[in-house]
């Protein structure tokens, strides 16, 4: 059974806690921490979105298309919706030539209230382009077109079905999660994402290592090495891109630049690359509990890990130490990190 990460407090005594298991490897392979099973194939879901991406620059068709900052980040992205989401997302499609109706991720409304409380306030209706995982379509759409060649009349035949596990699109991108993961994926457990495309099962200590790999570019090809270079530096420069208003990836990733690319997948699922330690972080959550325990252990990760200032470090403590309130504002309990998470040794 894996370990309790984080406590769930109502005054002084412990209401509930979520298990999970965490594992951070360096870019050689070594395990450097382990907390439970680190070998149990999980579904990493959104997590490995800029594992996904690295053919979108490593083809040249980022280059090719002039992607901006912004729309490279927002190819990671599991973002909220906002109106600035959906412009980005809908200006990386016209750049391919093509509009909101290749999308194939499916229509969902925002995931921040403010920004589906305006569209309902001007009679609209959400399109694909709100749905959270939109970026990350643009960019597979835009890898098509490179694929297929640019500006040929037949792109949007050449892009339906690109969610498929068949379609070139697709084969390149799961063989870019093969790569940096070192997983053989054609035997992994294999399903269907929120936003349809395939989602293999992998261990926490591959993902760990990818993302160490991420962080560093040893054992990647030059190419993607490259590729998560500028994927980051874009993340590092448009944190809002990769979540959105008060979201925690881009709070920790507006605070702590590049030290962090950290990135949130559904059912408790947290991933990290720490570039200036060589390390790379794949968590998962027993209960699939993201908003609280997973950005929980996340934030004790970075605070044990990543040197920060007193700034920082209260700024992180916030984040793995979290005040609940009722509906009056009284304080009622906090989320905290387990004592054995605490209390790994230097």
């Amino acid at each position: 059974m894996n370990p309790t990460l984080v406590n769930v407090l109502r005054g002084a005594a412990v209401e509930s806690t979520h298990c999970g298991a965490l594992a951070v490897l360096d870019a050689d392979g070594a395990v450097r921490w382990q907390l439970g099973d680190i070998e149990r194939p999980i579904f990493p879901r959104s997590a490995v979105k800029v594992l996904q991406a690295l053919p979108l620059v490593a083809s040249g068709a980022a280059d090719s298309l002039g992607l901006t900052d912004e729309e490279l980040a927002i190819a990671c992205a599991s973002h909220n919706g906002e109106a600035l989401h959906a412009r980005t997302a809908a200006a990386m499609l016209a750049k391919a030539g093509l509009d909101v109706s290749a999308l194939e991720c499916g229509t969902h409304w925002p995931y921040l209230d403010t920004a589906a409380h305006a569209l309902a306030r001007e009679g609209r209706e959400p399109t694909a382009l709100n749905n959270n995982c939109s970026g990350k379509h643009a960019g597979f759409l835009c890898l098509a077109c490179a694929m297929h060649g640019h500006g040929k009349p037949d792109l949007q035949r050449f892009t339906v079905g690109y969610v498929t596990p068949d379609h070139p699109v697709m084969r390149e991108v799961t063989a870019a999660l093969q790569a940096a993961t070192g997983y053989d994926l054609s035997v992994a457990p294999r399903g269907v994402d929120g936003c349809s495309i395939p989602t293999f099962a992998i261990p926490l200590r591959h993902l760990a290592h990818a993302f160490a790999r991420v962080g560093s570019g040893i054992g990647l090809s030059a190419g993607h090495a490259r590729a998560a270079k500028r994927l980051r530096a874009a993340v590092a420069k448009a944190p809002f891109m990769v979540a959105g208003t008060g979201r925690f990836d881009t709070r920790v990733m507006e605070r702590l630049g590049e030290r962090v690319f950290c990135k949130v997948g559904a059912e408790g699922v947290f991933c990290a690359a720490l570039p200036e330690q060589g390390l790379g972080v794949a968590i998962k959550i027993d209960d699939g509990n993201n908003a609280r325990a997973a950005e929980v252990v996340m934030a004790a990760v970075i605070e044990a890990l990543v040197p920060l200032d007193d700034g920082e470090a209260t700024f992180m403590r916030g984040l793995s130490e979290v005040r609940l309130s009722n509906w009056n504002g009284v304080e009622v309990g906090r989320l905290v990190a387990s004592s054995t998470l605490r209390n790994r040794s230097a």
